[in-house]
């Protein structure tokens, strides 16, 4: 039994004319998604989606892309990124998934799910742009949202393993209200995706910085590759 991530599917089996196919490192990504998925991921693994996950509008046209998700073996957790705009409250996404037929995907949302002595936990988290009021409200959501994962997983005696859409540090830019709750809370790992491209990846942080080790895990980064957590 193990724990894998994995960020950036792009999923389009129900949205085909968004393909990311049409760029550099995206050939025939979901079939490479579904090959390396059942070369490596036994029933009894778990997998950690960091975001950004279908290209549907509405949960209904993210359908297909979650029947995709359901047929690999494994159980899946979800989080959110900023490109799934199917995403809605905690309750209707778990009421269509039920409905779909779709029991091995769980949604992480201001919760944490227990894997031995650790917690998954995580958010979709957001860029820190100062002066910006919009996005300055929405990070403050993100850091709530964030604080109220990682203490459930801690309130429950669980060591917090975070899971994030949004890298907290790309190149010289610092978030530095994800950072704080990172630090106050010990977390050790944090794994991020969002990040696409070679010159791009190149200004991630990758490796242990300030006691945290931070692992990008973008489908293109990791040749959609699942990343071994645990």
């Amino acid at each position: 039994m193990s724990l894998f991530a994995i960020g950036d599917l792009h999923l389009s089996v129900g949205s085909p004319e968004k393909t990311m196919e049409i760029f550099n490192g995206w050939e025939n990504y979901q079939q490479l998604i579904k090959q390396h998925w059942q070369e490596l991921i036994e029933p009894e693994d778990t997998v950690v989606l960091a975001g950004d996950i279908s290209w549907g509008m509405s949960l209904e046209q993210a359908a297909p892309d979650f029947r995709f998700i359901e047929e690999l073996p494994g159980a899946k957790i979800v989080l959110k990124g900023n490109h799934d705009y199917w995403w809605t409250t905690k309750k209707k996404m778990e009421d269509f998934l039920a409905a779909e037929g779709c029991c091995s995907i769980k949604i992480l949302h201001n919760n944490h799910f227990g894997y031995g002595e650790y917690g998954i936990c995580g958010t979709r988290g957001w860029v820190n742009i100062p002066g910006e009021a919009q996005d300055e409200k929405v990070l403050r959501r993100e850091v709530q949202r964030l604080e109220t994962s990682v203490l459930s997983a801690v309130n429950a005696g669980l060591k917090p393993i975070v899971f994030m859409h949004y890298p907290p540090i790309f190149g010289t830019n610092f978030n530095y209200d994800i950072l704080e709750i990172l630090y106050r809370y010990k977390v050790s790992d944090c794994y991020y995706g969002h990040i696409h491209g070679r010159s791009a990846h190149e200004l991630c942080v990758r490796g242990v910085y300030d006691d945290i080790n931070f692992h990008l895990i973008s489908g293109d980064f990791i040749q959609f590759i699942p990343e071994k957590v645990i």
